[in-house]
């Protein structure tokens, strides 16, 4: 006899599943997911808390509440911008760029935030590709805005240009609609416009264009929303961190730590332009806790003379991505008193999806040793369903063992909706149940996947794959080379030979750095056909508006240069080194 049976009370009626199932999501309980909330909240909790330390001046939250209210009520009732009308802003990390990533979208508009250092021609390609109604400016970038929107079609609509004024910039001196008299038109008791569906788009990102075209990426509310929830998880963020803002809040909405911040209850220390002693100065004043930061950001900070170093005041994490920053670079950083935490996303994923989650027991190794654990992307964070690495040709996962590689894939609730008017781009890269990434990788045996390459900056020399990262990572132990980076350049004979491109440090003594010497340097710790077979010495490197180096445009700098012609030897290195 069974005797779980005997576990039941006598007549007692039990639910089946099908009863279970008649049980439905209704109003109370379904209401859409959306990150906008958090403002009202931070508002009620911490009123009097600063929210935005800019130039000298800050706000609450409470008035942060009130003049995101007022700007929304502005677009709704004066502009008349409805639901799904595309509103772009031009603008750097100032209280007015933080605001609009709530009042926008509380406006039931989609927000679209513009790279300030795009050209004219690429804003008006973007802004004619959204179909903006409303373009907001900072008086900084008024003639920019200005250059671009001559450069629309005269029968295409025009958006409304409206600037923002900012002490620290340069007057229109024009007078009319600006960003503040807007504010002055608002109801600051104005009931927000909620989305009907949590499906709804909220932002409008449009990639780097480091391998390709920009596309727009769509994000919904409900991805917003869990995007920010994944920031406040992963990193992880405290309650009523200082924040300071070195990322652009224009390149996916800051990996959006907008919202993230609100939520939890945070002040954003905001900066117009900065250095390195900027940086530390800012960190000083305001006990910053916390910063996000590109790679370049981090060599910023390393390379700062320590005369031009303020003590740091509490412990300050760092969260970096982008491109893989080397492990020197980490090692050293952390030799000035940050911690340094690492993550991975795209446009595509909003936030970042992949997170080197922190081991206790690395804390004991050797610098050189954290940091080359670091350099890992790491494993998908806890709101992401799932990331993996899968072999081009069969989507299988491939084996775990730091060395085959595939392609990364992911899929979660915070990727992106698709891309805007380009349904083949969007079926490309989302297929089969996954978002393909096109970053190459490999899987460690502890389950952390390490990006080696783009699949487009891999360079095929004889029919061998060569990661430019590993190239770039021997080169960044030069102490004489303080940026690097390796692309493929022609070559008659093997197709593709690596090419360098080379930032010297200032201020290093000894004789200058030839290229004989880094191309030996590297031959010395790599195979000899991995190593470059050219090196530019260039004074800065371009960048996209994360500070990524653009590798599309040093491919093209590259392929100018010429196919070489070395034959064997110019591979195997018995040849002379090519020469400009």
């Amino acid at each position: 006899m069974n005797k779980m049976a005997n576990l039941r009370p006598r007549n007692k009626t039990y639910l089946t599943l099908g009863e279970m199932d008649r049980l439905r999501p209704n109003s109370a309980n379904s209401t859409p997911l959306s990150p906008l909330g958090f403002l009202e909240r931070a508002a009620i909790v911490a009123g009097d808390r600063p929210s935005v330390v800019y130039d000298g001046k800050h706000h609450t939250w409470g008035e942060t509440h009130v003049r995101c209210l007022r700007l929304a009520s502005a677009l709704s009732c004066h502009i008349r911008i409805y639901r799904g009308d595309v509103v772009s802003v031009l603008a750097p990390n100032t209280p007015a760029m933080y605001e609009m990533h709530f009042s926008v979208p509380m406006s039931g508009a989609v927000l679209n935030t513009i790279n300030i250092r795009l050209d004219a021609r690429t804003i008006s390609v973007l802004l004619r590709h959204s179909s903006s109604r409303l373009l907001f400016v900072d008086m900084q970038y008024l003639p920019l805005a200005r250059s671009a929107l001559a450069l629309l079609s005269p029968d295409h609509h025009h958006p409304l240009l409206i600037p923002i004024e900012d002490a620290s910039a340069p007057s229109d001196g024009n007078g009319g609609l600006t960003y503040e008299t807007l504010i002055g038109l608002g109801d600051p008791k104005f009931t927000w416009v909620r989305p009907d569906t949590e499906w709804a788009p909220m932002v409008l990102n449009y990639t780097s264009g480091t391998t390709s075209a920009p596309k727009g990426v769509v994000h919904s509310h409900r991805g917003v929303f869990l995007s920010a929830l994944n920031c406040l998880v992963a990193w992880p963020l405290p309650l009523y961190p200082v924040y300071l803002w070195t990322l652009s809040m224009f390149h996916a909405n800051g990996w959006c730590f907008p919202w993230a911040i609100a939520a939890n209850l945070g002040t954003n220390v905001c900066l117009r332009h900065f250095d390195g002693p900027t940086l530390f100065s800012a960190i000083a004043d305001h006990r910053v806790t916390h910063l996000c930061a590109a790679p370049v950001v981090l060599t910023m900070l390393a390379d700062t003379p320590p005369a031009a170093r303020r003590p740091l005041p509490n412990p300050v994490n760092i969260l970096t991505a982008g491109s893989p920053p080397p492990a020197v670079v980490i090692s050293r950083v952390e030799s000035v008193g940050f911690f340094v935490s690492h993550g991975y996303g795209l446009t595509e994923t909003g936030s970042f999806a992949v997170s080197c989650s922190w081991n206790a027991d690395w804390q004991r190794l050797p610098a050189a040793e954290r940091a080359a654990l670091k350099v890992r992307q790491g494993v998908r964070t806890a709101v992401m369903d799932a990331a993996d690495v899968v072999d081009e040709k069969t989507g299988e996962a491939v084996p775990r063992n730091g060395k085959t590689r595939g392609e990364v894939v992911m899929r979660g609730g915070f990727l992106m909706m698709g891309y805007l008017g380009d349904e083949e781009a969007t079926a490309k890269a989302v297929r089969g149940g996954w978002f393909y990434t096109g970053d190459l990788a490999v899987v460690h045996p502890d389950g952390y996947i390490e990006i080696k390459d783009r699949a487009k900056d891999v360079i095929i020399s004889g029919g061998e794959n060569i990661s430019s990262v590993e190239v770039e990572t021997v080169l960044y132990g030069h102490p004489a080379v303080a940026e690097a980076a390796v692309v493929a350049k022609p070559d008659d004979y093997w197709g593709e030979t690596p090419c360098a491109f080379v930032v010297k440090k200032e201020g290093v003594g000894g004789s200058p750095t030839t290229e004989e010497e880094l191309i030996s340097w590297c031959r010395e710790k790599m195979p000899h056909y991995m190593a470059p077979k050219t090196v530019v010495f260039q004074p800065e490197m371009p960048r996209t508006s994360t500070g990524k180096i653009q590798k599309n445009v040093l491919r093209t700098m590259a392929r100018n240069l010429g196919a070489s012609a070395a034959g064997q030897d110019g591979r195997g290195g018995v040849s002379p080194v090519s020469k400009l």
